[in-house]
């Protein structure tokens, strides 16, 4: 800690009360603040004695003061002989040592030495010329110094490297690929032009609304978190004229549930301002990773996949009594059963480590997700160049253990009957813990009326488009 310097100020000899000595000044404070303790050397201390070396050792009274100990410091240092050991006295029968090595002092000029703590080389002391009387106040006053000392200094920060490469392969179930599941809805658009759109408590409601369906379908995940989302855009026309302005404090009122507010740059170029809502869920339980290994003679993969309304992609149908297949290998047929008779999809979440969940909804309503015909061919091509497959599925049952790719794992439901509404278990359903900021999902529909109730649809889209069309008809599985 640097002390104030206009305490230590050289007083020319003769012209002072009292005898002139060489004190300490305190250039450096201490990373540990022990220059406050008993054992460091503090601004005002009196210099009994300098050892520099083996060789050297000078006492009080020093010949020229602090110019005299200063060239024997120059030729020390250019001998390199840069240990020193410095024995000071504090009012009239305490005495302190430093053990320091000789370094130079940049800040006060060319062939100017200070001394460094070996103990800790964030502490720095120089000398200085003063009279006996004024080092003596110096020490008197040492309680009001620290108590300056401890308003005046300033917590410090800085960067500090950080290995993410390795972190990110060593420390991630999927390296360089997070946990974090989330879809992003944006605005509905209310016209076709797309220049008006539904407020944001639409949006929510239809956040709300898929979280909802998803569950009710058999996909098993809990909602972790929701939040807004501010995308920058380009307006002008129509879209400019119809948007909140937020161009002043009064305008931000009207901003409360807006879902797009426009304002102008310096450039007079209107921005437009979507909020969108992000929607933060995660598995029920975990992500299982299962390795499908392959062999000479496996003529298919023995399990279908299909896609819900939400876009989710799951096992929809495995081939059963053949223990051959890569599905029955891999105990992916064991995971697809129990699913199945917990009333839950086995819904994939990463193909070869890459996910395969949706991610978006447009502001036409349209779900983005991944197509199923694509998904069999990357699958089939798998297959055929006889490449292990590594897929992840969301398991919920709390009977699993985390077993080795080969072992028996669980089980799915038929592709014949449709998953009833998922009920949440006790744990997650309804419970608001003190301190949980999360908001409770809410309590879901009673499932639909087998007579007269909607099937989840198995639907296809067009691959390649910005944005998938959904067709009002069911079609059969994807089989590989």
């Amino acid at each position: 800690m640097t002390m104030d310097r206009s305490q230590a100020t050289e007083i020319q000899t003769g012209t002072s009360k009292g005898t002139t000595v060489l004190a300490i000044e305190c250039l450096k404070g201490s990373s540990k603040a022990d220059e406050w303790t008993g054992d460091m050397l503090q601004t005002g201390d009196i210099v009994e004695e300098v050892k520099i070396g083996s060789s050297v050792r000078v006492r009080a009274p020093f010949k020229n003061g602090k110019n005299g100990v200063q060239k024997l410091l120059y030729n020390s240092f250019k001998a390199k002989d840069t240990s020193i050991t410095v024995r000071v006295r504090r009012g009239r029968d305490e005495f302190a040592e430093l053990q320091a090595c000789i370094v130079p002092n940049e800040f006060a000029g060319k062939k100017q030495y200070m001394l460094r703590s070996i103990g800790d080389p964030n502490y720095a002391v120089g000398f200085v010329d003063k009279t006996e009387t004024e080092c003596l106040a110096l020490q008197a006053t040492r309680n009001s110094r620290m108590v300056s000392a401890v308003t005046k200094t300033q917590l410090q920060d800085g960067y500090v490297g950080y290995p993410w490469e390795k972190k990110m392969q060593a420390m991630l179930l999927v390296p360089n690929s997070s946990i974090f599941l989330s879809i992003l809805l944006l605005p509905k658009a209310s016209d076709r032009v797309s220049s008006r759109y539904n407020d944001l408590e639409d949006t929510l409601a239809r956040a709300n609304a898929w979280l909802n369906a998803s569950q009710a379908s058999g996909v098993p995940i809990v909602f972790m978190s929701i939040q807004t989302e501010s995308l920058l855009t380009k307006i002008s026309g129509e879209t400019a004229s119809s948007t909140v302005n937020a161009g002043s404090l009064s305008d931000l009122s009207n901003l409360a549930n807006a879902s797009l507010y426009g304002f102008e740059d310096y450039h007079g170029v209107d921005i437009g301002v979507v909020r969108a809502v992000r929607l933060w869920y995660a598995p029920l339980r975990e992500e299982l990773p299962v390795e499908i290994d392959l062999k000479e003679g496996d003529t298919k993969l023995g399990f279908a996949i299909s896609r819900t309304e939400e876009g989710f992609i799951y096992i929809s149908s495995v081939i059963d009594g053949n223990e051959n297949v890569p599905s029955t290998r891999s105990g992916l047929s064991n995971l697809y059963k129990e699913a199945s008779s917990a009333s839950k999809l086995l819904v994939l979440s990463r193909i070869s480590n890459q996910k395969v969940l949706p991610w978006m909804v447009s502001s036409t309503g349209a779900v983005r997700c991944f197509d199923t015909v694509s998904l069999s061919q990357k699958l089939s091509l798998h297959r055929h160049a006889k490449v292990p497959i590594l897929i992840h599925v969301f398991i919920s049952d709390h009977q699993f253990e985390r077993p080795f790719a080969g072992t028996a794992r669980a089980r799915a439901v038929p592709a014949s009957v449709p998953p009833p509404v998922m009920q949440l278990p006790p744990e997650v359903q309804s419970a608001r813990h003190p301190n949980d900021n999360r908001i409770a999902p809410l309590p879901l529909p009673p499932p639909p009326d087998e007579s007269g109730g909607p099937d989840v649809r198995l639907q296809r889209d067009t691959a390649g488009e910005l944005s998938f069309r959904f067709h009002d008809f069911s079609l059969s599985d994807s089989w590989v």
